[in-house]
């Protein structure tokens, strides 16, 4: 392989890997925002969703997980989307990256989680956040707790609804039910527990995804790091902790880990240029990059508070990619690796760039499914 390519933050030795070198990809993903600008509106936004996922099952992709974001050019509400998804795929898994549980009813959440598990077949994949980067009390309606807190109080009851568990007994007339009958979310989809995810931003986070019995998967923003750590060096971190926990309160091998990473193999010489483009427009405008015409401008842009990153672009040739990929500790430590999508993208470079990826990740241990 060719040297590195030059990525927006330095990888730092392979520390984090496992002894003999990176652990082998055993799942490839993609992470869509299934986005529409202000001339292509969110119908057509929602069916180029649809046809995304659609190719990357013949591609052999594993997972496709998508983000949800509320008021805005992109996809607010995950599960009706991945019902309709699962009606035109049979395979891939369907995950969401990520809910922030602030703003979910637990048990509804639950409801639908359960209904929406049964129509596609099992395939559902939830990953919940206890924090939340906007504050949306005007919208959503306050709470006496502070926002942590009370996330962690419906994570709860989530939980508790997904596992069967009774939420309710009936201790009085009219309740639609017999007095001491136990209330439990319906429908209940058994396997669904074992799916559930934490979308861990700090080490705090992924100590309590597995304190839960959660699994694991890591975005492109990080909080918490050390003075001049690095993002892939944090990462590693990140999942070190959170395999380490598991051990400690389990005693048992934990379900593999995803990272989320902005990974642009380029085939060409003109996708090379597209992508250094990005990436340059990543570093210098921070989360505000690539964005759909129309879409809100992110009030925080390339200054992230104190202790956060942003994750590093990989770009170059695809043999620059794969060597640069497996340089990355954080990278290097997961089991999936899950492509970001450049909001701001098309249809047509989605699917080439999913395309060009599938290409590449062979180098790190995957095959297609």
């Amino acid at each position: 392989m060719n040297a590195p390519a030059t990525s927006s933050t330095a990888s730092g030795p392979r520390t984090a890997a496992p002894a003999g070198g990176p652990r082998p990809v055993t799942g490839l993903g993609f992470n869509t925002r299934v986005s529409w600008s202000d001339d292509h509106g969110p119908a057509a936004g929602l069916a180029e969703g649809i046809a995304l996922y659609r190719a990357a099952e013949d591609l052999g992709y594993d997972t496709g997980w998508a983000y949800q974001r509320h008021f805005d050019h992109y996809l607010s509400s995950p599960l009706p989307f991945f019902a309709a998804v699962g009606q035109h795929t049979s395979r891939i898994r369907l995950g969401s990256a990520v809910l922030p549980m602030r703003y979910q009813d637990p048990v509804l959440l639950a409801e639908a989680a359960g209904t929406t598990d049964l129509l596609v077949g099992g395939r559902l994949e939830l990953a919940l956040a206890t924090g939340s980067q906007a504050s949306w009390d005007a919208v959503f309606g306050g709470v006496d707790t502070d926002p942590r807190t009370e996330a962690l109080r419906r994570l709860d009851r989530f939980l508790a609804g997904v596992s069967g568990e009774a939420l309710h007994v009936v201790d009085g007339p009219g309740q639609g039910a017999p007095v001491g009958t136990p209330i439990r979310v319906t429908p209940h989809s058994p396997g669904l527990r074992g799916r559930l995810r934490i979308g861990a931003a700090s080490t705090d986070s992924a100590r309590r995804a597995a304190r839960l019995g959660l699994g694991l998967i890591t975005g492109t923003v990080l909080h918490g790091l050390a003075e001049g750590e690095t993002f892939a060096q944090y990462q590693a971190r990140v999942i070190a902790a959170y395999r380490d926990t598991w051990y400690e309160v389990r005693g048992s091998t934990p379900p593999p880990v995803a990272v989320a990473a902005s990974i642009l193999p380029g085939t060409t010489a003109a996708l090379r240029e597209t992508y250094a483009a990005y990436d340059h427009q990543r570093r210098t405008e921070g989360m505000a990059a690539s964005r759909p015409r129309g879409a809100l401008e992110p009030v925080v842009g390339a200054q992230l508070p104190a202790g956060q990153r942003i994750s590093p672009v990989h770009h170059g040739t695809p043999d620059e990619v794969a060597a640069s990929v497996l340089a990355d500790p954080g990278i290097a430590a997961a089991d999936e690796v899950v492509l970001f999508l450049p909001p701001g993208f098309g249809p047509g470079a989605n699917v080439r760039l999913l395309t060009d990826l599938a290409a590449v990740a062979p180098a790190w241990g995957w095959s297609p499914a």
